[in-house]
């Protein structure tokens, strides 16, 4: 064999390929691209949460030198660009005419020399505003007299976004809540946060008014939907838009959802001919883009017999002024039915209901799979709660109530079918890393002491990777992805996907994955994304999708070439195809090993003059679209240290131990640094951040100041360990991690502070974030620190 053949391929820990360039800081990102006669955008954003708008004069701001137009509402009416469609097939201002329906709103845009023009003749704009009571508690949005916020929409007399949407069976579960011996209620809260990316949002539109081109270069997480959108809204035909998105500084669901800043820049590009830039700072990006979480949600659970039973939940989900959620067209709420979690239930009954209120929109699938993370969030609260009023063990009530490993594929009681696990197994690793019965001395010595020590546990199972064509979809685009594969006569292959990285190592993972399947060295495999003009068509990269689908689309494609392959190695070797078998990297005889052909002999034979199997026209490639059977349920088991300082309140995570089964494992130190990643993101909404209002709307956290991330000081060393349970139906055996330590965190955290404060201070529940001023008021007896 040639020295090619023989370095190490397939699955392991490779270096990552991309982190070369970013080290040397030889990234591309979207404010590093200048292109000639780029101008620059600015946006006005209404000071109010509710206004009418009476008028608008723009006369001074366009006296500005510098000062190349300003766009209002009207001038988009006269393009047909007023309007734009959300993710949830609600619509959405582009610019508000009539009124501004949340802090923050885009009034007008300015295209201007330089960006520091355009901001300055945003203050030479003057709006007159009529100020509108405003509504930012979505309970009360609900009330009779509450304001009406949509009074755009023909028909709309309330502040119900959507129907109240249902799963699972009332009648058993009232059954089930009827017979049981323990039954414990909840009123629970996940607050609004903000996935808060490194890179805020931008554009560079660039429209050829010759050609009728549209070029954007824009970080987003799914340029194919963002272009079929803007074909959509701009009246454009789609082959003439190409969107081609450079290297990403995160995106954790933030950069999924299509702005009106976006539309405001084709719009002006196509008004001034020229390419036009828009980058929004660090203020604009926490008051105005999509927002996560924001759920009201109160829950009952039982138990009989020491087992949980039934469950019952009636959610209300804040959407702000505009129904902007990421999921799936036919499920409203998201996956939230997922809320029977890992837990072998006799009913449950689910209720959500969305509303809208003045704030941004919401609704974002920050590093979670469409309110996943709000599902597995009430019920692991609702757990521990369960375990408080019966007395036992968190982990021992849980070990009781788990779905058995025998019991896989299982069919949850609200109609979803798990494809395999061994939760039990999972669980017993996290508490060998852990040390749990010596954790528990240690916290009953302590206790003597009058320390505060909590331990606190989460099992979660997440459902990621739409999905099945039959099932999803978003604005009517299937949830499906393609990829593309070509191998050069040189033996180096390209493989184009319809995924978008944001920083989780698709350059090196997908690589591997096609070094696995045809033994082809991973850095002899170039991996290509975001250009729609030369990836297949896909619905980009959140939910998790990345391996589940995307990953199994190269997986696939990768075997489509390896038949290819086939057929060319039995004519090289003059046999039959059923006389072949495979191993990594070549073809042989069966029976005769030393009879066989290489991936590299095959290749160049796929490209010469030399013959080929019948109805082969020479090359070696594939293409598929893969649409998966099912979603991956990748599932964990965390268990979170923390201690409490009885004078200032402030909690500290000591240890967290992180137990994920993933399934197969293509890349362990990529799952490793995205299980760090999600873990920290964890930390930080358990305990610090939120997005708050005042009574008339003004947003709280418009800055990092204010909107508290946490850094290395917050974080311990993270314990990770891990179980392979190997998806049925992925041809890899992948479910997907990337999700999941922001899932299974919080309630981690939550449950040891409650831990920490039940005994001492009888603190048996507490929302977060679990910030020193609320710890200190629930140890003080109040429900709420002091304002």
């Amino acid at each position: 064999m040639s020295a090619i053949e023989d370095r190490p391929i397939g699955f392991g820990r490779l270096k990552r390929k991309e982190d070369a360039r970013f080290i040397r800081g030889q990234g591309n990102y979207l404010d590093d691209i200048r292109l000639p006669g780029m101008v620059h955008m600015a946006i006005l954003r209404s000071p109010f949460a509710h206004a009418r708008i009476n008028s608008i004069d723009t006369s001074a701001a366009l006296a500005l030198p510098g000062v190349a137009a300003v766009i209002t509402a009207k001038d988009l009416e006269t393009l047909g660009l007023a309007w734009m469609p959300t993710i949830s097939y609600d619509t959405q201002a582009v610019l508000a005419g009539d009124k501004v329906r949340f802090q923050g709103q885009e009034v007008a845009a300015v295209i201007a020399t330089d960006e520091y023009i355009a901001r300055d003749a945003l203050q030479l704009i003057d709006v007159d505003y009529e100020p509108l009571d405003a509504v930012v508690n979505a309970r009360k949005a609900l009330d009779a007299d509450a304001p009406l916020i949509r009074d755009d929409k023909e028909g709309q007399i309330d502040n119900l976004a959507s129907p109240t949407w249902e799963a699972g069976d009332e009648d058993a579960t009232d059954k089930a809540f009827a017979e049981a011996d323990t039954v414990v209620a909840r009123d629970i809260i996940y607050p609004r946060c903000h996935p808060a990316p490194l890179e805020t949002c931008g554009m560079i539109a660039d429209f050829n008014p010759e050609t009728g081109q549209l070029d954007i270069y824009n970080g987003n997480q799914a340029p194919h939907a963002h272009r079929t959108v803007y074909a959509h809204v701009a009246g454009l035909a789609e082959h003439m838009i190409r969107i081609r998105c450079g290297d990403i500084g995160g995106g954790f669901g933030n950069k999924v959802p299509v702005y009106p800043g976006y539309v405001c820049a084709i719009a002006g590009s196509i008004v001034a001919g020229v390419p036009v830039k828009w980058i929004e700072d660090r203020s604009e990006n926490l008051m105005s883009t999509g927002f996560a979480r924001d759920y009201i949600m109160k829950s009952e659970i039982c138990a009989k017999d020491g087992k949980i039973t039934g469950l019952r939940v009636d959610v209300i989900a804040d959407h702000g002024a505009f129904d902007s959620t990421a999921q799936p067209t036919k499920f409203p709420a998201g996956f939230f039915h997922i809320v029977c979690g890992s837990y072998d239930l006799q009913a449950s009954h689910v209720k959500v209901k969305a509303v809208y209120t003045n704030k941004a929109p919401g609704g974002v699938a920050y590093r979670c799979s469409f309110r996943i993370t709000e599902a597995v969030y009430l019920v692991e609260r609702m757990v521990d709660a369960l375990a408080l009023e019966m007395k036992v063990d968190p982990i021992d009530l849980r070990m009781r109530s788990f779905i058995k490993e025998d019991q896989f594929p299982y069919e949850t009681t609200t109609g979803w079918t798990y494809d395999s696990g061994d939760y039990h197994k999972t669980m017993r690793v996290a508490m060998d890393i852990a040390g749990y019965e010596d954790l528990r001395r240690e916290q009953a010595e302590k206790r003597a002491r009058g320390e505060l020590m909590g331990i606190g546990v989460s099992f979660f199972t997440e459902g990621v990777g739409a999905g099945p064509r039959k099932h999803m979809d978003i604005l009517g685009l299937s949830m499906n992805d393609g990829a593309d594969l070509r191998i050069h006569p040189s033996g180096k292959a390209v493989v184009s996907l319809s995924a978008q990285t944001q920083g989780q190592g698709h350059e090196t993972t997908f690589a591997q994955i096609v070094a696995e399947e045809l033994g082809i060295p991973p850095e002899d495999v170039e991996v290509r994304h975001g250009d729609t003009d030369k990836s297949p068509y896909g619905l980009g990269t959140y939910g998790s999708r990345s391996t589940p689908v995307s990953g199994a689309a190269v997986a696939v494609v990768s075997r489509k070439v390896r038949d290819k392959a086939r057929a060319i190695a039995a004519t090289i070797l003059e046999t039959r195809l059923e006389d072949l078998a495979w191993e990594k990297g070549r073809w042989y005889v069966k029976g005769d090993r030393e009879q066989g052909v290489s991936i590299f002999d095959i290749t160049k034979r796929a490209y010469s003059g030399e013959a080929l199997p019948e109805g082969f026209e020479g090359g070696l490639d594939a293409q598929v679209i893969y649409d998966p059977p099912n979603l991956t349920y990748p599932y964990g088991a965390y268990i979170a240290v923390v201690d409490v300082d009885p004078e200032t309140a402030h909690v500290k995570v000591r240890r967290f131990i992180a137990v994920d089964d993933c399934g197969v494992r293509i890349n362990p130190m990529i799952v490793e640094g995205q299980i760090h990643g999600g873990l920290a993101e964890g930390i930080g909404i358990a305990l610090m951040e939120v997005i708050t209002f005042d009574a008339e709307g003004n947003c709280l956290n418009g800055s990092f100041m204010d909107y508290l991330i946490p850094t290395a000081l917050e974080v311990p060393d993270f314990e990770l360990g891990e179980t392979v349970t190997p998806c049925p139906h992925h041809p890899l055996g992948a479910k997907g991690v990337g999700e999941s330590p922001n899932v299974g965190s919080p309630p981690a955290i939550v449950n040891a502070v409650i831990d920490a404060l039940y005994e001492s201070h009888g603190v048996d529940h507490l929302d977060m974030p679990m910030t020193p001023a609320r710890v200190w008021a629930a140890m003080q007896g109040n429900a709420e620190p002091p304002q």
